[in-house]
């Protein structure tokens, strides 16, 4: 049987179309995004990091403590209008990132609700100070997995719509 170059074009079309039906029920959204964590419902602009874990938020004055024999993390959260609110969230972990200068970070990891468009994912989200960064936040393909796919060429796709982000303001 002799195969022709339509016959290879339509396979390719027929290829490509299935990729798209199982992408179908994913949200393609930017490079930057705005989201709303929770508690304390505020919205930051964040940048979608296909080559990250895990996301992290830029936090000031952070400090541990304990309440109840746990181990907790109070910090600041600044938007960039410059609203502050301030957090106390149970330690989840302590968080060991890698740098390029190959000495290991270590960050305090605590639980949040993060909304970016439709999709609400409660994730651990390690504390840093990103000021130097033009972003607040940083999403990592933990938040991404499954529900969403990055054109980097986009940003302000969406804007954060999830009912438990309704609630906590």
């Amino acid at each position: 049987m002799k195969i022709t170059r339509s016959v290879v074009f339509g396979l390719a079309l027929l290829a490509v179309g299935a990729a798209s039906a199982t992408a179908d029920n994913r949200i393609v959204v930017g490079l930057v995004e705005e989201v709303k964590i929770t508690p304390g419902g505020m919205s930051l602009e964040a940048k979608l990091d296909t080559g990250a874990d895990h996301s992290s938020l830029h936090a000031e004055n952070i400090s541990r403590f304990k309440r109840g024999g746990e181990r907790w993390v109070r910090f600041d959260v600044v938007n960039a209008e410059g609203d502050r609110i301030t957090l106390e969230r149970e330690l989840a972990r302590v968080a060991r990132i890698k740098r390029p200068d190959d000495r290991p970070q270590k960050r305090p990891a605590v639980m949040l609700g993060v909304c970016l468009g439709n999709v609400y994912k409660e994730i651990e989200v390690n504390l840093v100070d990103r000021s130097r960064f033009r972003t607040k936040m940083l999403i990592g393909r933990s938040f991404m997995k499954d529900k969403l796919l990055v054109d980097p060429s986009k940003k302000n796709t969406v804007k954060p719509e999830c009912e438990e982000t309704r609630k906590a303001k």
